[in-house]
């Protein structure tokens, strides 16, 4: 008997153009979605960002999938007395006629079919964009070890303006950046004035403070918080995070909190203008401990 007519086989909406623009509309968001999560990852942009987009892409392609199932496709449960094991030549020509009853439902479909396979085709290559820095692009490399600062590199405010000997009084504190890099998360500087006179803070030291000035990483050591709080009656330096403490006067040793070990000192000196510049970069890395600092920069050293 043929089932041609039968109701199960059609569409359960009365307004299926209506369904189908709705599907396409889930879809074409979805595939828009695609783009901006590729793009907003790639131009590094905010989490947020990202997760809207994910979000979307996965909505999109849900409610679009549902309900083209729930209303677009052929429904069931379908029965079929069987009486016999044997195929009979009607059963053969029902079985082709309801295979092609499924591929039918499809095809009559065709431009939501190719938006559904368009998306998942852009999903899948978005996938692979984030794999660049999984594959190294983004690694740090040798930043970890370095700072802007360099011989005669100059020390300046953050309006840029040199820094001169006469720009603190005893007792008073600055924070400085290498000159050109303003800004700079590695090379943010505490400058302090703990005396007039040179401070030796450790031995190897005796001509890094002209003029009684001191320079010292702003990177806490513990959590990289910045350290940019000076008392100059304790000659203590203060990382209002979690209150570690560290004494200027012997190289910015830690005496209290969770730092596990001093802020490196920069070597200062005057140049010929008068104005403060860096000897060299920090005689050691900034900032938290990693996996590889010690080895590494044992064989930097070396």
């Amino acid at each position: 008997m043929s089932t041609t007519s039968d109701p199960r086989y059609a569409d359960r909406t009365s307004r299926p153009k209506t369904v189908e623009r709705t599907i396409a509309v889930c879809f074409v968001a979805a595939l828009a979605s695609v783009v901006g999560f590729a793009w907003t990852y790639w131009q590094s942009g905010p989490d947020i960002l990202l997760g809207v987009f994910f979000s979307t892409i996965f909505l999109g392609l849900g409610v679009g999938v549902i309900a083209w199932g729930k209303y677009l496709m052929p429904q069931g449960p379908f029965v079929e007395d069987r009486h016999s094991l044997a195929s009979t030549n009607q059963d053969r020509a029902a079985l082709a006629e309801a295979f092609g009853r499924g591929a039918d439902s499809v095809k009559r479909r065709k431009f939501l079919g190719k938006l559904f396979v368009g998306v998942n085709a852009l999903f899948g290559i978005a996938f692979i964009i984030p794999l660049r820095s999984l594959l190294g692009a983004k690694t740090p490399g040798n930043e970890q070890y370095y700072t802007n600062f360099g011989k005669g590199t100059r020390l300046v405010t953050i309006n840029g303006e040199p820094v001169s000997l006469a720009a603190l009084d005893v007792g008073g504190a600055q924070t400085v950046f290498p000159e050109g890099y303003v800004g700079s998360a590695t090379g943010q500087t505490i400058l302090i004035r703990p005396q007039a006179t040179p401070l030796v803070t450790k031995p190897g030291r005796e001509n890094w403070s002209p003029s009684g000035y001191l320079a010292f990483s702003k990177v806490c050591t513990h959590a990289g918080c910045p350290v940019g709080l000076y008392l100059q009656e304790f000659k203590e330096l203060l990382c209002p995070c979690h209150q570690s403490v560290f004494d200027v006067s012997t190289g910015a040793t830690q005496i209290f909190g969770p730092a596990p070990r001093p802020l490196p000192q920069l070597p200062l000196a005057v140049d010929s203008q008068g104005y403060l510049v860096s000897q060299h970069d920090y005689d050691e890395p900034i900032g938290p401990g990693f996996w590889s600092r010690g080895a590494l920069w044992n064989g930097h050293n070396s």
